[in-house]
């Protein structure tokens, strides 16, 4: 009897466990969609910089 009320009540502490609030998963998109924008912008900028200094290098 008391095996079968810990499972119920495992039962039931998972079920308010699993709830997610749609919300925060939304914010957490958002998160990282802004910090992939920065990484792609500076690796952008650091490609963009090695073939300047690379053509100037070429130029002299």
């Amino acid at each position: 009897m008391s095996s079968q009320y810990k499972l119920e009540n495992n039962a039931e502490e998972m079920r308010h466990q699993s709830k997610v609030k749609l919300t925060d998963l939304l914010s957490r998109i958002n998160e990282e969609k802004k910090i992939e924008r920065n990484r792609n912008l500076a690796l952008s900028v650091a490609a963009v910089s090695a073939v300047t200094v690379f053509g100037i290098i070429l130029t002299l």
